[in-house]
């Protein structure tokens, strides 16, 4: 099947797709195509996003990215970090993986691509600040909840990875604070919590954070909402986004 690509042009550039068809392939067809509704949605950000921000892109093809904030966050589909604080590019740096879990601290051979991002965001970015952010809903966190006993039940990646909210939930029943909140919020906050706990045990956040050149911080958005809770580091309480800051920002 054809579909037809608009044509869509940037200053400085070649007008591209004018004219031109691509293919998208049914089940049983040989050929691998890209999907034609991500041309086309990439068609407008050159028309758009890029344009409104051509002057960053250039900026930091030149001279490199400078985040001052690294956020982890799940890989829901429905949660972006770009558009929930609307940022522009290149200034946030993003991780996100099932749960937003952070592993703890592990000096052993193996594939650790969260740490090692945070390793990078830390010494080599110097970013100022590491946000853990939760979310509603979570898929990874509900697939522990329902299989906290077999969590390998879950499948071989996604059951060893959810394993790590395990100390989450015993440290759970000490918090006196959420037994009030519905069950799976409960455990999306403390999933948070102990993903910060788990970033102290890396020796250089540990001293970033000691020196005063690093702060971490807890928050979680609800999806159907657009609501961000922000956690206190005294009380390990999450609350709504005081009304004066967005009076502020707006």
């Amino acid at each position: 099947m054809l579909h037809q690509v608009p044509p869509f042009r940037v200053a400085g550039l070649p007008v591209c797709g004018a004219g031109s068809r691509v293919r998208v392939t049914r089940a049983g067809d040989l050929s691998l195509t890209f999907p034609a509704h991500l041309l086309e949605g990439y068609g407008r950000y050159l028309n758009k996003g890029f344009v409104r921000y051509k002057e960053t892109h250039e900026r930091l093809a030149v001279y490199g990215q400078t985040p001052d904030v690294m956020v982890i966050s799940c890989c829901d589909s429905r949660v972006t970090p770009e558009g929930i604080f609307n940022v522009g590019p290149g200034e946030l740096f993003v991780v996100r993986n099932v749960a937003n879990l952070v592993p703890p601290y592990e000096d052993t051979e193996g594939q650790h691509g969260t740490s090692a991002a945070i390793e990078f965001a830390v010494n080599s970015l110097r970013v100022k600040h590491i946000v853990i952010m939760g979310h509603g809903q979570c898929g990874g966190v509900k697939a522990f909840r329902e299989n906290a006993n077999a969590p390998m039940a879950t499948g071989k990646f996604i059951g060893r990875w959810i394993k790590l909210l395990e100390p989450a939930a015993i440290a759970m029943a000490c918090m006196p604070v959420d037994k009030a909140d519905d069950p799976q919020l409960a455990m999306e906050y403390a999933g948070i919590r102990q993903s910060l706990k788990n970033l102290m045990t890396f020796p250089f956040i540990e001293a970033a954070v000691q020196e005063g050149t690093l702060s971490l911080h807890g928050s979680w958005f609800d999806i159907g909402s657009g609501e961000l809770r922000v956690m206190d580091p005294d009380t390990q309480r999450f609350s709504t986004t005081a009304p004066s800051v967005l009076e502020a920002a707006g």
